[in-house]
């Protein structure tokens, strides 16, 4: 998924940004649209506004099979859609596992 897309072609590479007092900008090369980029974070589901930040870890195979975490990355879950992986990172504290283990190579 692109971190910016057009909102009326969803052209995501012809985009330029113009920063103005803190506000981004941003034009579209295909269809010419002009939009302010959003920074709020948004659940992608449901479109709420109250979604809480969580750690989620990033593994890489370290040593033979031996997983490490190399590095977290935020996410957002919704406390509507994602109740249950919210609670659950809460309670626990611990980074969220990855959506896609590290596959061998081979």
């Amino acid at each position: 998924m692109p971190l910016v897309a057009c909102p009326h072609c969803e052209e995501d590479e012809n985009l330029q940004g113009d920063n103005v007092d803190g506000t981004i900008t941003i034009t579209c090369g295909e269809c010419g649209a002009v939009w302010e980029r959003d920074f709020t974070p948004r659940c992608p589901t449901c479109g709420r506004t109250d979604v809480r930040d969580a750690l989620q870890a990033i593994l890489d195979k370290s040593r033979g099979t031996q997983l490490s975490i190399q590095s977290m990355r935020v996410v957002w879950l919704c406390p509507g859609c994602d109740a249950e992986k919210l609670r659950s990172y809460l309670d626990s504290n611990v980074p969220l596992p990855p959506d896609e283990m590290p596959v061998d190579p081979r």
